[in-house]
């Protein structure tokens, strides 16, 4: 994407800036030319083919990277939260001392929301996104129980629905 700056006598084109995203090479993709996020398999859970820090888990959930915070120093960015049963949460993140939790798009029947949150530490390490993320959980685990028990009762008034 290319941004227009002008001013009275001149018309520049500059690049968009833009972040490194954090992306899985290992994950299996549905075009022999496109990564896993753009070319998703079917029956893949969201954020497929995005990074899964395996070691950034807090009470069973796990936190996912889009925005690549260990390649590039960054304030604000995209993630996600994998749930103990591989459901997924998407989260916009910005490290401020002002707390905000805040939906940004509802649930669907793949998702349990997008979540506009801060972060009180920097992301510069894993463990200050364990930090992060033990912060929100008492935010997103209750969340998270309420979808899954909406999703089972879906289940039970249509055992033949695609939930």
């Amino acid at each position: 994407m290319i941004d227009s700056v002008s001013d009275e006598n001149d018309r520049q084109q500059l690049p968009a800036a833009g972040r490194p995203l954090a992306t899985d090479d290992d994950a299996t993709s549905t075009s022999g030319s496109l990564p896993g996020f753009l070319a998703r398999p079917r029956g893949a859970p969201v954020y497929h083919g995005f990074r899964v820090l395996a070691d950034v888990v807090v009470d069973g959930f796990t936190l996912g990277t889009i925005t690549d915070f260990e390649a590039e120093p960054a304030s604000d960015g995209d993630a996600f939260v994998i749930a103990p049963d591989n459901s997924r949460a998407g989260l916009v993140w910005e490290v401020s001392d002002a707390q905000t939790f805040d939906v940004i798009c509802p649930e669907t029947d793949d998702r349990w929301g997008v979540w506009a949150v801060s972060f009180a530490l920097p992301m510069t390490s894993r463990d200050n996104a364990r930090s992060n993320l033990a912060a929100i959980i008492p935010r997103l685990k209750p969340i998270w129980e309420a979808w899954r028990r909406d999703r089972e009762s879906k289940r039970k008034d249509d055992p033949g629905a695609q939930i």
